[in-house]
């Protein structure tokens, strides 16, 4: 299943559940990323990244809105990009590891990448593993934990600032017994808070031996002057007074 699949059924009541947290703490999440330049892969019917405040945001993909590309193999210069979004992206790509390592090269040193995904240990995993092979989205991607993508990134040079979980309530297609299962995103976040549907990390790229330089806004205290000995006749020194 394609991700242009995966799109159609976020507007399903179903997908709506899904999208309307994941674009609510990605709202907050990319409000306090900063830079120039902000790069979405896929979803491009989404702007996920509209509370961003970068002037240039760009979205790209196999139907990207601005650029038209394969998410591994990206058209931009090495470090070059503040920040990569990758909603779901790793979810249906059949190379998932290329992917990570084409978004590592294009982000600068302290860029961000944040990714979104299904979690497999969940009501909604539990859900995919009685799913048969040909159902149709969201239960045909391969939904990787997040404890997976954490390492992944971290071997990448990586360091993973957060993760969230949301979505805690059974995958339900009524809007009636969705909104009768809300109680559950209450309960979820405070007692199993890892078990969530879906899931958002955001990675930082380090690069080793690196530090910034920051101005020094205070200026030095001049140094008091020193008085220099002076010779005598006799050969002694004396201080001048």
């Amino acid at each position: 299943m394609s991700i242009l699949r995966f799109e159609d059924w976020l507007q399903t009541a179903q997908g709506r559940y899904l999208l309307d947290w994941e674009q609510g703490t990605l709202d907050h999440l990319v409000a306090d990323v900063f830079g120039y330049y902000a790069v979405q892969v896929g979803l491009p019917g989404i702007d996920l990244l509209r509370a961003n405040r970068m002037p240039c945001r760009l979205s790209c993909g196999c139907a990207g809105r601005d650029l038209r590309c394969s998410e591994f193999e990206l058209p931009f210069a090495t470090a070059s990009l503040d920040l990569v979004l990758l909603p779901h992206v790793l979810e249906f790509s059949a190379h998932p590891h290329r992917v990570l390592r084409e978004v590592e090269r294009v982000l600068v040193p302290e860029g961000s990448v944040v990714i979104s995904g299904l979690n497999p240990l969940s009501l909604w995993g539990a859900r995919k593993l009685l799913a048969r092979r040909d159902a149709g989205a969201p239960w045909s991607g391969h939904y990787r934990s997040a404890m997976r993508i954490r390492d992944w990134l971290t071997l990448l040079g990586f360091e993973v600032q957060a993760s969230m979980f949301g979505c805690y309530a059974p995958p339900l297609r009524s809007p009636q017994w969705q909104e009768r299962w809300r109680f559950a995103d209450r309960a979820g976040a405070r007692w199993w808070p890892v078990l969530g549907a879906g899931y958002l990390l955001h990675g930082i790229k380090r690069v080793q031996g690196m530090r910034l330089i920051t101005p020094h806004w205070r200026g030095r205290k001049a140094t008091s002057k020193r008085l220099s000995p002076v010779a005598q006749r006799d050969g002694s020194t004396r201080n001048m007074q």
